[in-house]
């Protein structure tokens, strides 16, 4: 081989004869240990955090400090300073805050999708506008009274596309029960189940909430006094655009 890095990673290779062999094969693994299975702890930031040593960072574009003139690239903290590591295509890292994964491209760092989560980023702009689609839920149990109400809300601005359940415990003191929210007991199904098992999937016309909103199990023919019904609230939330 006529260079002396590797093709890719761009590795120091040790040459023959070379004096103090151990500095060029340490630098090298440095090298490897941050590019393989990279890990990002975030990429919003323009000034150095602390940090310890091993954690990288993707300096965001103005990056000032020590980071001043790596906009984009890996920056890993080591020995109380900063070593820096170009991006090439295919790299592809873990955003540690976000739950996402990036790859780096002909144009630059691309988000590839987060893994799976209650809330995943479908597309971004880079002024960071988002298109969201969450599921979350919520596990009602001990249920009593005429109605009970979730904890977790459908969010202000988000679209419902649906909302789910499955009757865990079998329910006592009510013949069904409805799932909706205030004013509307049963949008998302009526005289639903309650034997253990029993399942609705609350599917509606896609619908925009201007308020957070909780959902509300409403018992039909008495009132409750007894079982469980895991809630999943599915919908779209948008981001507007960050700057």
């Amino acid at each position: 081989m006529s260079t002396d890095v590797t093709p890719r990673l761009a590795l120091p290779l040790i040459a023959a004869a070379q004096a103090q062999k151990h500095v060029t094969h340490n630098e090298a693994l440095v090298a490897l240990d941050t590019l393989s299975h990279l890990l990002i702890q975030r990429r919003d930031l323009t000034a150095p955090p602390g940090a310890a040593d091993g954690d990288c960072y993707l300096p965001a574009a103005g990056a000032v400090g020590a980071w001043a003139g790596h906009d984009g690239e890996i920056a890993l903290a080591l020995d109380g300073g900063w070593r820096f590591f170009p991006p090439f295509p295919g790299l592809i890292a873990f955003i540690a805050n976000e739950g996402t994964l990036a790859v780096f491209t002909a144009a630059g760092w691309r988000d590839y999708g987060a893994l799976l989560s209650s809330e995943a980023v479908l597309s971004r702009t880079a002024s960071g506008a988002e298109s969201r689609i969450a599921t979350r839920e919520e596990h009602l149990t001990g249920l009593s009274g005429a109605m009970v109400e979730t904890s977790i809300v459908i969010p202000d601005r988000s679209v419902v596309l649906c909302v789910s359940t499955r009757t865990t415990a079998a329910i006592t003191g009510a013949s069904s029960y409805d799932c909706g929210i205030a004013g509307e007991p049963a949008k998302f199904g009526g005289s639903l189940g309650i034997a253990t098992g029993a399942t609705n999937a609350g599917v509606i016309g896609p619908t925009a909430f201007y308020a957070d909103t909780p959902v509300r199990l409403t018992a039909n023919g008495g009132s409750f006094s007894g079982g469980a019904v895991r809630v999943a609230l599915h919908y779209f939330r948008p981001v507007a655009p960050q700057g």
